[in-house]
């Protein structure tokens, strides 16, 4: 028997939860946590493809990055989706909605070699960093300093990534 795809019912209740942040500011919180959530389980789906696919003389050490970095995303899944709920909404975490709704590209299926995989990484986690300074100061801006902090936390992660992704594509000619 075959699965039928259908679209997902993408409820927006709120559970009850003394959390001192009035509704309308908890849900506009939630709406932009789910999409961080939807794209960090993408980048993490895309760094593992990395991982898995990564060929060429820098196997090794790409091969151990990329895992590493894919290990770090995952707990901010958890971190986010754990924030959602916290405020009381409904954390939307399958992969089929994380496909419907990140904010990243998708990633090139033919990529082989490490230079191709680090720069395919380097464009998604510098998105999605940019994603997340917007996100601090949008949940700032509402009065949410818990889920800013939560931003700031995980953004600081995703620009070391960045800067270890970026030194795999420095070339001499570009420090001349």
């Amino acid at each position: 028997m075959v699965a039928t795809p259908t679209k997902a019912k993408t409820s927006r209740r709120f559970y009850p939860t003394r959390i001192d942040l009035p509704i309308d500011v908890r849900s506009q919180v939630t709406k932009i946590l789910n999409q961080t959530l939807a794209a960090t389980l993408d980048l993490k789906t895309q760094t593992k493809q990395a991982h898995w696919n990564v060929k060429g003389m820098d196997f090794f050490q790409l091969h151990e990055l990329f895992d590493e970095m894919a290990g770090e995303l995952e707990s901010y899944v958890d971190m986010v989706a754990e924030r959602v709920t916290a405020l009381g909404g409904t954390a939307m975490g399958t992969a089929r909605l994380a496909a419907a709704e990140s904010i990243l590209p998708e990633y090139d299926l033919d990529a082989i070699d490490g230079v191709e995989h680090v720069t395919a990484l380097a464009e998604r986690f510098a998105a999605y960093g940019k994603h997340l300074r917007q996100a601090i100061d949008t949940t700032e801006g509402l009065g949410d300093a818990d889920t800013a902090d939560l931003y700031t936390e995980v953004s600081r992660t995703i620009d070391m990534r960045l800067w270890f992704l970026e030194a795999h594509l420095v070339k001499k000619s570009d420090l001349d």
